[in-house]
């Protein structure tokens, strides 16, 4: 038996509020508890310069360097060493300048949340760059992500964050791309601004330039763990209203990106609306763990 023409289209009206609670169900069932943070025996000590074995750092300790250098390195044979390179002799050259100027640089072996987590939560300094493996932004840039997180002073609770951008060289990128490419990528941004972060015109760039207190509060409450992670960090940090700088830098496409553009930018999407529904339905909530 047919429905009458105004039930018809009453029922047809409420499919979308059903298909939106589904996937609010969904989202909220699926989600995962973010998980102790856990570093096996092996690596809670290290060997230094002399031979003599110390405990691993912990971004929990005070600080012991200017600037703690992070690069999440995963299948980079080819890239890493070049980046390497290049940050290396600016930073020996600053060193040199400024024998007060001290730092490291960290990789870790893969580009997960994890990984990259477990390398912020053993940096020693004061401030902690991510920095890709490819090499896409020129390592000197740093002395802009810096100005920018200069700027936002006084930090509160000392807490800030200084991001590198692409987002003055989008004119460009456009025209060197494909239409199906260009309609991604607006949708992607779309998707950024619409479910997470709406200060931030490019949440995806490597370069992010972080004071220790704002790392230890946005990187222990992360819970992504692919590429979006960078997406749900800056939405970490707006919900504790640590302000944020957006920094042109400049930037050269590298080849060998491990993204496929369609499948990576479609999970990429399904991780955007996960992350809000998540926050919105209480599955996550923002809460910052310590390290065993």
């Amino acid at each position: 038996m047919a429905l009458p023409l105004p039930a018809a289209a009453a029922a047809l009206a409420a499919l979308p509020v059903l298909l939106f609670g589904l996937i609010c169900m969904i989202a909220h069932v699926t989600a995962r508890k973010i998980p102790a943070f856990h570093r096996y025996e092996e690596e809670k000590f290290f060997l230094n310069a002399e031979g003599r074995k110390e405990s691993v750092p912990s971004i929990d300790d005070p600080a012991t360097k200017e600037l703690s250098v992070v690069v999440p390195s995963y299948n980079e044979e080819d890239r890493l060493p070049l980046m390497m390179d290049e940050a290396l002799d600016y930073l020996e050259k600053r060193q040199k300048q400024d024998p007060s100027f001290t730092y490291e640089v960290i990789v870790v072996n893969d580009g997960s949340k994890d990984q990259t987590t477990k390398g912020v939560f053993i940096s020693r300094g004061k401030k902690i760059l991510m920095a890709d493996a490819d090499g896409a932004t020129k390592f000197a840039d740093i002395e802009k992500v810096e100005e920018g997180l200069e700027n936002l002073q006084p930090w509160p609770n000392q807490m800030a964050i200084s991001c590198g951008s692409r987002a003055h060289l989008e004119k460009d990128s456009i025209a060197k791309r494909s239409y199906f490419r260009t309609l991604l990528m607006y949708g992607f941004h779309f998707l950024v601004w619409f479910l997470c972060v709406k200060e931030i015109r490019d949440t995806q760039c490597g370069f992010k330039l972080l004071t220790r207190k704002a790392a230890s509060e946005t990187f222990s409450a992360l819970h992504i763990e692919r590429w979006a992670f960078d997406v749900e960090l800056l939405y970490i940090a707006q919900h504790l209203r640590i302000p944020i700088a957006e920094v042109a830098v400049n930037w050269t496409e590298i080849e060998g990106s491990k993204l496929v553009p369609f499948w990576s930018w479609l999970q990429m999407g399904r991780d955007l609306l996960f992350i809000r529904l998540r926050y919105m339905t209480g599955a996550w909530q923002i809460e910052t763990r310590k390290c065993n």
